[in-house]
Parts: C-alpha cells; structure tokens; sequence
C-alpha cells in the first residue's frame, strides 16, 4: 500500500500523523471490536479495513487533510483516528467537510478525541481554509456528541437526516448534525 504524505499535528499528549504500515493491524482489531462497532453498522474485515486506510490515503492526497493515525505521544501506540473527511454520500448538507474520530477502547475516557479533534479542527479552519466544519452520529451516541459540544459544535434538531447508506429501518439510520463555523 501506498502511504500518502501527511502534515504531522502535535497536541501536548498526541501526534496525528501520516499512516504506517504498522497501524493496520491495530486498525484492523479496532474495526472488529465489538465496543467499537455500538454505532457502526458492522465490523469490518481485515481486507475491508485496509481498504478504508487506502481510501483515507486518497482523501490527504486529494484534499491535503483527512482521518491522521492518532499515536500516543509517551507510549509511542497507535490509538486510532481523528480527522477530517469529505462523506461518500448525499444528503441536504452535503458536499461538507466532516470532523471524526475512532479510537481503541484502551485509549477512551482519556479526552483524546476532544485534544485530537481541536488540532484536526486548527487545520481544517487554518491551512484547509475551511469555512465550516460538521460531524454527524447516530442520537445514542452520547460520547461522541459530548466530544462535539466540547468543541462547539451546534446542533439543529431540524437538520437531522437518515443516513442515506443505511436502509429503511436500520437501527442506526436516524442521524443528528452538528456543524461549526470557522472563528472570526
């Protein structure tokens, strides 16, 4: 697999990075895991998960940011991902520039996504020059939604949305969206 050149961004206890070929086991075992998945449609093989890393690789070399592998400064360890990223489907909001984040249930309740997600958010609105950022999960999810009004991110229950990729019924279709405009 090919590794596309990634601007390094450093937090006082991360480093956001490029991907290494030694992130894609620990990716893999965290796309399996089934504390991960509460709110993911399914698991993802190790091929499929592979393939996620090469698309992310797609997103950095087309747009210059997208999901950087989060390393645990002291420990040197692969925690997952935080980033930016362009959403593969339609929807009212769509094209946008969305903020996310998966991280290793070892890594939770540490406030890495918050610390990760502020620097994914200084680039998008500095170097990206992005004027707004939104992020989207399912209501349930209460970790993630707490990490987007820590970053403040606002939410208009008018525009949540079923989630196109998913079908009539899934448990996880109904979306909420929160969106963040760039400082002025």
């Amino acid at each position: 697999m090919q590794f596309a050149a990634a601007p390094s961004l450093n937090t006082p206890r991360l480093t956001l990075r490029g991907w290494r070929e030694s992130d894609l086991e620990p990716f893999a075992a965290l796309n399996a895991d089934p504390r991960v998945l509460e709110f993911l449609p399914r698991a993802l093989s190790r091929d499929e998960s592979d393939a996620l890393v090469a698309h992310i690789q797609g997103v950095f070399s087309q747009h210059g940011f997208g999901w950087w592998a989060v390393e645990v400064r002291d420990s040197g360890d692969f925690a997952g991902f935080v980033g930016l990223n362009v959403p593969r489907f339609d929807a009212p909001f769509t094209p946008c520039v969305e903020i996310g984040w998966r991280l290793a249930p070892e890594h939770w309740g540490h406030g890495y996504a918050s610390e990760g997600a502020r620097a994914a958010l200084d680039f998008g609105f500095g170097p990206a020059g992005l004027s707004e950022i939104v992020s989207f999960t399912v209501p349930e999810n209460l970790r993630s939604r707490a990490v987007m009004e820590r970053l403040g991110m606002l939410r208009d229950p008018a525009e949540d949305f079923d989630h196109p990729g998913l079908p009539d019924g899934h448990r996880l279709r109904r979306h909420v969206l929160y969106r963040l405009g760039a400082p002025a």
